[in-house]
C-alpha cells in the first residue's frame, strides 16, 4: 500500500532503553502476587486488549466545519488521496478487516456523520467502533446504539466558537458546544475530548460541568495548533496542569482522565525520563517501510495497527497529524502508557496506577464500559 507524505518534526531527545522483558515479567508475577486485587484488575485489561485489534480509517474528506489548527485540512489529509464512496469498494474493505483479525475502528474524517453509509458496514462487521464527530449533526440511536462516540471539543466556553465554529465558507457562527449537548443529552455513548488550551483555563470548569449537567463524559486533550511554528507552545505549563488537575478532582466522576495521563499530555514527560515523541509512539502504522527502524528500536508499539485514508486502501502515517514535532494528542499519549507496563513496576503503587490509568483509558469508549464493570463509570444498570 502506498502512503501519504510524512511531516516528521525534530526527533526527540533520547529516551531511556526499555527493561529487560524476563525481568520485567518476574517483576510482575512478585508485584501481584502480594495484590491478588491487582492480579485480577491486570487480567480484565489483557483481556481486552486481546479483544481489541484496532485500525483508525478516515471515512471522508469533508467536513462542514472548519476548525483553527485542524490537523486534517492544515496537513492536507483531504487533497493527498483521492475519496471513495464506493459501497461495494467500503464493504470489501470492512471484510478485509475482519479476514486479518481486525475488531475495532475509529472512524474519522472529515466529518463521519455526513456519509452515515459509509458507517454502517463497519457497525454491522466490528463489534467495537468509535466515531470521531465535530457535533455539529447528530449520530442517530438507531442502528449505532452501542458504538461510542467523541465530540470533539476545543479551548472550552465561547473560545471553542473562536476555534472550531467556522463554516466551509469561512463565515463564523455561534453554539457548536450547545449544539453538541442538545443532540447528545444523556447520551451514554458520547465521550467530549476537550482539548486543552492555556488562553481558555478560565473556562475549563463550566464547560466540564456543563458536560456533566449533561449526562455526558469528558477526556482531556491538548489544542495543538497546527499550521503555526510552535504548535505545542505554552507559556506558564505549571499554572495549565494545576487548573487541569484541580478540575478532575472536582469532578471525578465527569472527567475520566487520570491525573498521571492528564500530566503527560500536558509535559510530555513521564515519571521514568520518557518524553513522548517519535521515538517512542506506539499509534503508528506499524508495516509502513517508513517505520522500520522505530518498530526496531526497542519501544512498544500496537500490534497490526493501521490507519487508513479515505480512498480505503492508502496507509497514513500514524493517527493523526504526521507533524511528530507538534503533536500530543490524547489518545497516542495514553496508549504510550497503556503499553508501558514494564516501567511501571517499581513497587505495587506504581502498578496500581497504570491499572488505573490503563482502566481509564477503556473508560472513555462506551463499548468497552459495556464489555467490564472495571470499565463503566456509570451503573451497569445504565448502560446494558
Amino acid at each position: 500500500m502506498a502512503s501519504v507524505p510524512l511531516r516528521l518534526g525534530p526527533p526527540s531527545s533520547p529516551q531511556p532503553p526499555e527493561p529487560d522483558r524476563r525481568e520485567s515479567k518476574a517483576r510482575l508475577r512478585a508485584l501481584l502476587a502480594d495484590r491478588p486485587d491487582l492480579a485480577e484488575r491486570v487480567q480484565v485489561i489483557r483481556d481486552m486488549n486481546r479483544r481489541v485489534k484496532a485500525c483508525e480509517v478516515h471515512l471522508t474528506t469533508t467536513c462542514n466545519i472548519r476548525c483553527k489548527g485542524c490537523w486534517y485540512f492544515e496537513g492536507g489529509f483531504d487533497t493527498a488521496v483521492s475519496e471513495t464512496s464506493d459501497p461495494g469498494v467500503i464493504r470489501a474493505f470492512v471484510d478485509k478487516l475482519v479476514d486479518n483479525g481486525v475488531t475495532q475502528a475509529t472512524l474519522i474524517g472529515g466529518e463521519p456523520t455526513l456519509v452515515l453509509n459509509r458507517v454502517e458496514p463497519f457497525v454491522a462487521k466490528l463489534p467495537y467502533i468509535t466515531i470521531s464527530s465535530n457535533g455539529l449533526r447528530p449520530l442517530p440511536m438507531a442502528g449505532f446504539e452501542n458504538v461510542a462516540v467523541a465530540i470533539s471539543l476545543f479551548g472550552g466556553g465561547p473560545l471553542d466558537d473562536d476555534l472550531r465554529a467556522h463554516r466551509v465558507n469561512g463565515s463564523a457562527f455561534t453554539g457548536l458546544f450547545q449544539k453538541a449537548l442538545d443532540h447528545y443529552k444523556d447520551d451514554p455513548r458520547v465521550t467530549f475530548v476537550f482539548a486543552l488550551s492555556e488562553d481558555g483555563l478560565q473556562y475549563v470548569e463550566p464547560t466540564v460541568a456543563a458536560i456533566g449537567d449533561n449526562g455526558n463524559q469528558v477526556t482531556f486533550n491538548f489544542y495543538s495548533e497546527h499550521g503555526t511554528d510552535h504548535p505545542l507552545h505554552i507559556e506558564n505549563e505549571k499554572r495549565t496542569l494545576a487548573e487541569a488537575l484541580r478540575v478532575k478532582q472536582q469532578y471525578p466522576e465527569v472527567v475520566v482522565s487520570h491525573p498521571y495521563f492528564i500530566e503527560t499530555l500536558i509535559t510530555g514527560r513521564t515519571h521514568w525520563g520518557g518524553r513522548f515523541g517519535y521515538e517512542v509512539c506506539p499509534s503508528i502504522s506499524v508495516e509502513l517501510p517508513e517505520h522500520a527502524e522505530r518498530v526496531a528500536n526497542g519501544h512498544p508499539v500496537i500490534d497490526g495497527f493501521a490507519v487508513y485514508g479515505a480512498d480505503y486502501q492508502t496507509l497514513q502515517f500514524c493517527c493523526t497529524s504526521g507533524d511528530c514535532g507538534g503533536c500530543r494528542d490524547s489518545q497516542a499519549v495514553y496508549t504510550w502508557l497503556a503499553v508501558s507496563l514494564n516501567r511501571f513496576l517499581d513497587s505495587t503503587e506504581t502498578l496500581q496506577t497504570w491499572v488505573e490509568l490503563t482502566e481509564a483509558y477503556w473508560r472513555q469508549w462506551y463499548w468497552s464500559q459495556r464489555h467490564s464493570p472495571n470499565f463503566a463509570r456509570r451503573p451497569l444498570a445504565t448502560i446494558a
